[in-house]
Order: structure tokens, then sequence, then C-alpha cells
């Protein structure tokens, strides 16, 4: 389609870009955020062009690079995308962008190097979205951990060492069981590419030990109940621009590899144990929620939030194990939820990361009794945090309406007391979201000594792009409808061949 390899060219120009950036201690801190912003810029035009072209009535992957790379073992550089893919390299590079913009304006030492991770960190995100040789992936995936280890541990909070250490632990040992699943899998198929492990005749105790491994692996990345709690710590610790990556892209990679990995590879296994999954899932919607409910960090609020919302991601998927032939109709209903629930809950916690981070900006603190009457001076500002508010509650009209309501009605295809348990959510979001907004927006202020004032230009423009973004797409969604349906299709297709 192109005769330029535009894969290659996402990945691999913000990742040379940063190393430039992180080598050269010389550079200047406008010059670091001028090159910063106009690679992101690139990244996002080469994105749209990915969007324009795509072509929407196939399933088959697009865009596809295939070269070798280690004769010996069969794995190739192999890269391509689907409509889920392209989704999810959208909204890392939309979110990359506004990262830029919004860190012009942010003061840190060696903010060279700062941005410099943030550019590696979007180039590896965009080859774990577009790798299909399962190796290739595994090292995109694994990478992931460097530059956010890096960003939280040199310019986090006081307690960033405890932070980063615990999120490495985690994630690592996730990786390795994941890891040891795909080593056994090339064995059996002879190859290491993602496609050619969907047409293994797996036994029902190996679905059941791969579906295990990469539950573990990816359900930390997401993550789910009861591996969340590194969660809260990263954020709490991380710089904004830091926390904005993590909740709006980083965690999107645990469902991404779901959808590529498990509901493809371990059907009968992910059949036999839907409702102990689903379990899990209504665990993160509803505890945790209660969970956010009673923080008093805003930061850790929101955090908890992102486990409970990703909860609809997981549902979605899982929901189509436990649709597997009685209702495929709704089984395509609930993943296409989960990925639009995905692409919004992006674009919600971006928003509310970015507005803590303005505050804490002006009061030093992220503590909600520490804040309070901000919309006295910053009334602009409030109303637009009083809007990422409503959109993280699920008000209809936003983005965050669209994937829950569409995880909810698919649960209803499966039970009742499921769909009840998810819907919920709507009540308990919305508890904790006006939380924040009643205390820190239109708290009394006589007793509070902080100056607050208006947000610049630059944040303005920041969140007023992604209130019109999640306005958009919670209106007229038909544009992810069309990016995504027939990858979907395709998908329950042929989980429903391999089930019958």
């Amino acid at each position: 389609m192109f005769d330029y390899p535009i894969l290659s060219i996402m990945i691999w120009l913000p990742i040379v870009i940063g190393l430039i950036l992180i080598s050269n201690k010389n550079i200047s801190k406008f010059t670091a955020s001028f090159l910063t912003l106009f690679t992101t810029i690139i990244i996002f035009i080469f994105s749209i062009l990915l969007f324009q072209f795509y072509d929407y009535s196939s399933s088959d992957l697009q865009f596809v690079e295939r070269n070798e790379w280690i004769d010996g073992l069969n794995i190739f550089y192999f890269l391509a995308v689907d409509g889920i893919s392209v989704s999810l390299i959208i909204l890392t590079a939309f979110i990359n962008l506004l990262i830029a913009i919004f860190a012009s304006s942010e003061d840190y030492n060696n903010k060279s190097g700062y941005l410099g991770y943030f550019l590696i960190l979007e180039g590896l995100l965009m080859g774990t979205f577009s790798a299909f040789d399962s190796i290739l992936f595994y090292i995109f995936f694994e990478s992931l951990l460097i530059p956010l280890f890096l960003i939280i541990g040199i310019w986090g909070g006081t307690n960033r060492k405890y932070a980063t250490i615990k999120f490495f632990l985690y994630t690592l040992f996730g990786s390795v069981l994941m890891l040891i699943s795909i080593l056994y899998l090339a064995k059996l198929s002879g190859s290491f590419e993602i496609k050619d492990f969907y047409s293994l005749n797996l036994t029902f105790q190996e679905e059941v030990l791969i579906l295990f491994a990469f539950l573990i692996g990816f359900g930390i990345k997401i993550p789910m109940w009861p591996v969340h709690t590194w969660l809260p710590d990263a954020h709490v610790e991380a710089p904004t621009s830091g926390s904005v990556i993590l909740a709006s892209v980083l965690l999107k990679v645990g469902g991404y590899g779901m959808i590529r990995f498990i509901l493809p590879i371990t059907t009968e296994a992910g059949i036999f144990l839907s409702e102990y999954l689903i379990y899990l899932s209504l665990i993160a919607i509803v505890y945790i929620s209660f969970v956010a409910y009673a923080q008093e960090d805003m930061k850790k609020l929101i955090a908890y939030s992102s486990v409970a919302h990703m909860g609809f991601v997981t549902l979605g998927i899982f929901l189509v194990f436990n649709l597997m032939g009685s209702n495929s109709s709704a089984a395509i209903i609930g993943l296409e939820g989960s990925i639009i629930q995905m692409i919004s809950h992006g674009l919600i916690s971006a928003a509310l990361f970015f507005c803590i981070g303005i505050i804490y900006k002006h009061s030093k603190s992220r503590l909600i009794k520490d804040n309070f009457g901000v919309a006295q001076f910053m009334p602009i500002f409030s109303f637009m945090m009083v809007f990422f508010l409503m959109a993280n509650s699920g008000l209809p009209g936003t983005s965050g309406f669209v994937g829950e309501f569409l995880v909810i009605s698919s649960s209803l295809g499966s039970n009742f007391v499921i769909a009840l348990l998810a819907a919920s959510s709507l009540i308990l979001s919305a508890s904790y979201s006006l939380k924040i907004g009643k205390n820190v927006l239109f708290g009394d202020n006589k007793d509070n000594n902080q100056s607050y004032f208006e947000c610049k230009k630059n944040e303005k423009i920041v969140l007023g792009t992604l209130i019109i973004l999640i306005l958009y797409l919670g209106i007229t969604p038909d544009i992810l409808f069309k990016l995504i349906d027939q990858t979907v299709i395709d998908i329950i297709t042929s989980i429903s061949i391999g089930y019958n």
C-alpha cells in the first residue's frame, strides 16, 4: 500500500530521537521540547495516514513488513496491523503528542532525558501493537519496563524507589511465565508467528496452563484484581506525564495481549473457566470502586478508578468465552465494547491525571483535604475537570458511556446478575468522581492559603482537545466501530469454528 515502511518509521523514529535526547546532556530545554513536539507531530500524522488508508472491509493484516531476522530460529521481523492495532496506535500517538504539548511548560532537571524516555516509550508501544512475531512482540512488551522504570525512578516522588521496584517485580514475574508459554507454543508449531499459534491442536490441560500463564502476564499489566496493588503506588510517585502514559496506554497492552493471545489460543480452557474469569472482572468493577471512594489522595483515587474501569475491558473479553455457542452476536458486542472502553479510558484517564497534575503544581499536595474551592480561582479549568469527571462516570454523550453500555448489554446475554453488578459501576463511579468535584472544586476555601491561578495556554489546549474527542466518540462512535468491526467478527468466527 505504501512504498515506505510506515510501521518501522513509527517505531524507530521516536526511539532514535529519544536516544539522541538522552545521550546529549548539552541540549537546551527549549530544543528538547521542540524536538519532542516535532517528532510526536510526525508520528501522529503517520498514525492518521495509517487510519486513512486502512481497509475497513477486510480483516486481513495490512501494512505488512516481514523480513528474516534470526534464520536459525525461524524468527522474523514481522510487523502488521489490523483494526484493533490501528485504534491503539492512534491512541498512543495522540496521547504522546498531548504529553509533548503539556510537558513544554513543565520544569525538570535534565529535561532532554525526561522527554527522551517518553519518545522511546512511544516507539516501543508502537512496536508492541504492530508485532506479529511472538518474540518480537515479547521484546517490545518487556522493553516497555525500562523507560517507565527510569521515568518514575528518576523524576518521581519521595517513595519512587519502592514504587519502581514493586512495579518491576510484578511485571517481570508475569513476563517470565508468558515467555515460557511462547517458547512452548513455538516448539509445537515450528514457528514464532502469533497467527500460527491459533491453529494448534492443544490438549485441555495444555490450554489451561497456557491460559493461566498469559492471564498472569497480561493481567498484571491491566491490572486485574488481585494483582493490581502496584498501580496506585506507581501512579502516586510518577510525574504527571508518567501517570498519563501509564494509565492511558500502558494498561491497554494487557487488554490487547489478552485479545491477541488468550482468546484464539485457549478457547476451550477459557470457556470452562469463563465464570471464574468474569467474577474477577466483577470484583474489580465493584469492590475496587469502593476502594477508590475511600481514597483521600486524588491520584490514588483515579488509579483505583482505572482498575475498576479496566474491569469492563476484561469483562467484555471473558464474556466472549461465556457466550460461545449460545449468542455470538452478544459476544461481538462485548468484545467491541471492551476495545472501545480501552480507547475511552485512555482519553478520560489522561485528562484526569493532567488535571490533578495542574492542581498539584499549584498546591503541592495531592490530598483532597488540602485542595478546595479551586473553581473560584480557576473557573475554566474547573469546568473542564467537571466534564472529565462526568465522562469518568459514564455520562451519556461521552465516550465513557459507549464502551460500558456495550459490555453491560453483552452481559445481559449471559446473566442478568452479571449485568446488574456491572451496571452498578455507573453509580459507584459517579460517587467517587463527584467526591473529587464537590470537595476539590467547590469546597469552602476560607481557610485555604494555597494560590491557584488559571491553567496555561498549552494546558488549555491539551484539556480542550480531549473534551472535543471524548464528546465526538461519545456522540458518533461509528468511526471506531468501522475500524474494529471486521477484525472482531473474524476473531469471534475463528473462535466459534474452533469451539464447534
